[in-house]
């Protein structure tokens, strides 16, 4: 089977950072599905697993955690699946990644694809519908479809892959959402996924939202970096809570988190898989649900930018254009050449 694999961690010029190769089709086992994958979409995390570093991996290894594809075989244990089923996931950190033709996936993970959406619109979906879902409704105890009605909720990174599917997943739930944005492409972009308020994260975060008339916000995501602790710990109201995605060795000082007796998360979309939670196929379920939201006009994709087709040359420019910083929505991969 083709697949897009990479042998050494260099920079995303660097013509060997990714390589066209042939490898085995595997072949499922257990809960495992094998899915011949039609369309990738590259987030930030495969940008950071990339990075320059000093190894050297002893056979091609393959990366990538956002497919949409088809269902070709299904392992002796697999329940919630069969052949010709058209799905979409983000797969397993632990596993090979869905830049290759066929990939095992454990069914758990997996959800069916959105049928108004095709391939590449799907694909953009999975790992960031993940994310923000279980940082809202898993996390932050968020009541889902209308349940938070009258609810505030800022939204720092509003503009990205994460935030954009947030923002829609936020007024779904019947949120009141303020979200970050700095320049006009992406403080338009935010407006069209649904936000009520725009503020500029590259300015004064408390002054603008109580310019607004909030003295405080009921919960706030933290979508790009963790620069904006201080404001969030400010802006948060008393019980109220903060979900994160970002690690971070900057100082997080907690004494307002405490006297306001609010709460601090940490989302991380790989956690179940990685550590195969007995809860692991909620997954299946909250990707399922997306895509009934998607398929009733709640949800609509974050696909901003498409390349065809799916090889080591365009791999390196959806990686350049994740690491730009820059991205609106996401960029998908779509056919083998």
């Amino acid at each position: 089977m083709k697949a897009v694999a990479l042998i050494k961690y260099l920079q995303v010029d660097d013509p060997e950072s990714f390589l066209d190769a042939e490898l085995d089709t595997p072949e499922p086992t257990g809960r495992d599905i094998l899915v011949e994958v039609k369309a990738i979409s590259v987030n930030p995390v495969d940008t950071k697993i990339r990075a320059p570093k000093d190894k050297i991996e002893e056979t091609p290894r393959v990366i990538g955690w956002d497919a949409s594809g088809v269902v070709t075989a299904v392992g002796p244990e697999v329940t919630l699946f069969k052949p010709g089923d058209a799905v979409y996931y983000a797969g397993d950190l632990t596993r090979p990644g869905s830049n290759q033709q066929f990939q095992l996936v454990d069914e758990r993970i997996v959800g069916r694809k959105p049928t108004s959406l095709n391939h590449a619109e799907a694909a953009a979906l999975p790992l960031t519908a993940i994310t923000a879902w279980e940082a809202f409704f898993d996390r932050l105890n968020i009541e889902p479809d209308g349940g938070a009605e009258g609810q505030s909720v800022l939204i720092i990174g509003g503009a990205g892959g994460v935030g954009s599917i947030a923002i829609q997943l936020a007024k779904w739930a019947g949120l009141v959402v303020i979200a970050t944005a700095s320049r006009p492409e992406t403080i338009a972009w935010v407006k069209q996924m649904g936000a009520d308020h725009v503020v500029n994260h590259r300015e004064d975060l408390v002054s603008q939202v109580r310019a607004l008339g909030f003295q405080h916000v009921d919960h706030i995501a933290i979508f790009n970096d963790m620069r904006h602790w201080n404001a969030a710990v400010e802006l948060i109201r008393p019980e109220g809570g903060i979900v994160s995605i970002d690690d971070t060795d900057l100082p997080m000082p907690m004494g307002g988190m405490k006297t306001k007796a609010a709460s601090l998360h940490w989302e991380f979309m790989f956690a179940r898989s990685m550590h195969q939670t007995p809860d692991m196929v909620e997954q299946h379920r909250l990707l399922s649900c997306v895509a009934e939201l998607v398929d009733h006009g709640k949800i609509r994709s974050t696909l901003t930018k498409t390349l065809t087709p799916i090889n080591a040359e365009n791999l390196r420019e959806a990686h350049r254009m994740v690491e730009s910083g820059g991205m609106i929505g996401k960029v998908v991969l779509e056919g083998w050449s």
